[in-house]
């Protein structure tokens, strides 16, 4: 009698999952096949979800994503010894088995979902070049070069007016998570879509988990949150949280995600943040002109100033140290992951955003 009732209930949460994942999938196709669909979603739905889930888990100083992927783990490692020692000492049987493979499913049901109204939709919607009339432009190696003299003059200008530790590395001082949050509301003075609501980003308790994949920061869909590698050089966090908090503003691009946490950094008053994002921006842009323009590169990099240097310098030294096959798998997963969501070029898409800073500078100087 008590297998039955455990075999219904595995049946039910079977159901439960499959509904679910249906659901999930035909928003997923809807939301791809028809623009308008997903610009309506993202701006009545996805806004809400972010104004209640994003509220809910914001009361928490931590992670909750990252507590919560411990306690699965846990969960799922404790109740499969359990369930294996029952079998072998003939106390639990295949009832027992398939009520946890039907919670297991549940959970796999409920989580991608979540991942579909909370982020996957929001990849059909239109994207912030074209809503920004930005756009993408052609550009020759001279115009490349100029916009990274430009941005090397920038770097050098505020290298030296941001405070420094002890080994001459920067400083983004306090409260920095919710000063990127106010950064981002400014963009909303000139481009529509972001208002509202912002949770705040939040460090990981264990960033080497992010580390030894090489990322910087993630987003969770499952708890509307911005998390960040909080060991990383320190300038990176302002531009990696502006990063982060894009998506949460449904866009997902990854070439949009850059150039809108550059924008939201250089559009502020604060100067560490302006630093944040110049220099950020300074790399993504001349890694293009060292691949076209290699003695063109090796002058603006042999300009920067010492206080500049010294920060790409323990950049390059952190990420460095967490080479392996960890970093290698991870980036094969994401680059996988960002193909199957339309990001065609993978993980090379991130450094696109040189396209749109092209767009922006030709906009800003009326060409």
């Amino acid at each position: 009698m008590e297998g039955q009732k455990k075999k219904k209930r595995a049946g039910g949460m079977v159901l439960a999952a499959a509904v679910l994942g249906a659901a999930s999938l035909l928003l997923l196709f809807a939301a791809q096949e028809n623009r308008a669909f997903a610009d309506w979603y993202s701006e009545h739905v996805y806004v809400l979800l972010v104004g209640s889930i994003g509220r809910i888990t914001g009361l928490f100083p931590f992670s909750v994503a990252e507590m919560g992927l411990y306690i699965l783990l846990v969960w799922l490692a404790g109740r499969t010894v359990w369930l294996a020692a029952g079998s072998w000492r003939k106390k639990r049987g295949f009832a027992d088995w398939r009520l946890f493979g039907g919670k297991v499913l549940l959970l796999a049901g409920v989580l991608f979902f979540l991942y579909a109204v909370c982020c996957g939709v929001n990849y059909g919607r239109t994207s912030f070049a074209e809503s920004s009339g930005l756009g993408t432009v052609s550009y020759s190696v001279e115009e490349l070069k100029a916009l990274c003299t430009e941005l090397t003059e920038r770097v050098n200008a505020l290298s030296g007016q941001v405070p420094r530790n002890s080994r001459g590395t920067a400083e983004m001082g306090e409260n920095v998570e919710e000063r990127a949050a106010d950064a981002m509301k400014n963009l909303n003075e000139v481009y529509e879509g972001f208002s509202g609501y912002y949770p705040r980003p939040k460090k990981l308790l264990l960033s080497q988990i992010l580390s030894y994949q090489k990322l910087s920061g993630i987003y969770s869909p499952f708890t509307v949150e911005a998390n960040i590698n909080g060991d990383m050089a320190e300038y990176n966090l302002p531009f990696t949280a502006c990063h982060e908090l894009s998506h949460l503003r449904g866009f997902m691009q990854e070439e949009e995600a850059n150039f809108i946490g550059f924008l939201a950094c250089i559009r502020t008053d604060d100067t560490a943040l302006q630093y944040s994002g110049y220099l950020t921006g300074w790399i993504y842009a001349t890694n293009q002109l060292y691949r076209v323009d290699y003695e063109g590169y090796r002058e603006l990099y042999d300009s920067l100033t010492p206080e500049a240097l010294a920060d790409l310098k323990e950049n390059r030294e952190f990420w460095r140290s967490y080479d392996g096959a960890v970093a290698e798998v991870s980036n094969q997963v994401n680059d996988s992951y960002l193909r199957a969501n339309g990001q065609e070029e993978g993980v090379e898409s991130y450094d696109r955003m040189v396209d749109l800073m092209m767009a922006y500078q030709k906009k800003e100087d009326g060409v």
